[in-house]
């Protein structure tokens, strides 16, 4: 009856790797950068927040934003190896810059061509 279900069949048995209390610190630490840079790029009108979860394979790190027209876009970070959990700074940039325009393109989508620009 529950075939289809994200939980069916799942046994919690601890496989999961689980962070300590000083990896999650970290790897909030870094989230919270990826989103500082984020809201940096866009006017304030874009709501930036982010979670940290433990999925399913292990830690889920996730930082989205909310253009004020249109869906909201976000980007997704599992680490590949349980040792470095850390994202680097390169890699905090890439995610911050690759939302803030992925945020830009769905407002500018959502906006239609309806409206006249502002200046040209």
């Amino acid at each position: 009856m529950y075939g289809n279900t994200p939980f069916a069949g799942a046994d919690d048995d601890g496989a999961a790797p689980r962070l300590t209390a000083d990896q999650r610190r970290h790897l909030r630490r870094d989230l919270a950068n990826v989103a500082a840079q984020t809201r940096d790029l866009l006017p304030d009108e874009f709501a930036v927040g982010l979670e940290l979860a433990r999925g399913a394979n292990g830690p889920r790190a996730t930082v989205a934003v909310q253009p004020p027209v249109g869906p909201a876009v976000s980007a997704g970070y599992t680490p590949e190896d349980d040792a470095d959990l850390r994202i680097g700074d390169d890699e905090q940039t890439d995610l911050a810059q690759g939302l803030a325009a992925s945020a830009a393109l769905q407002m500018k989508q959502a906006m239609g061509t309806d409206h006249s620009p502002t200046a040209q």
